[in-house]
């Protein structure tokens, strides 16, 4: 396996777990277990940070001239990292409305 394979796999790993960690965090907050809801958030917010300190190292890489070749397996990684980072977003947003439901 390559540098770029691995970094890929790394990426797909982590930001995979953080997307588990913030649909958990919503089914908490959803039950009411808020405590639950913000520990599932920091989980999932070590875990997508992982991911992105491997797809920095790549941008870096590429930034001081040595190319990173796209291929389907990257492609995919930036794929799940983007949409780890949307899920964030709505888990913000959905234990927000359930907080205030609960009010």
């Amino acid at each position: 396996m390559n540098e770029l394979q691995r970094a890929s796999f790394q990426i797909i790993a982590a930001v995979g777990e953080a997307r588990c960690s913030y649909i958990e965090a919503v089914a908490a907050a959803e039950q009411g277990n808020f405590a639950r809801a913000e520990e599932l958030l920091a989980q999932g917010d070590h875990e997508f940070a992982q991911g992105h300190k491997h797809h920095f190292a790549l941008v870096q890489r590429e930034a001081t001239g040595d190319p990173v070749d796209m291929t389907l397996i990257i492609t995919h990684a930036e794929d799940q990292l983007m949409s780890a980072e949307s899920i964030r977003i709505m888990a913000d947003q959905l234990i927000r409305v359930y907080r205030r439901l609960a009010a």
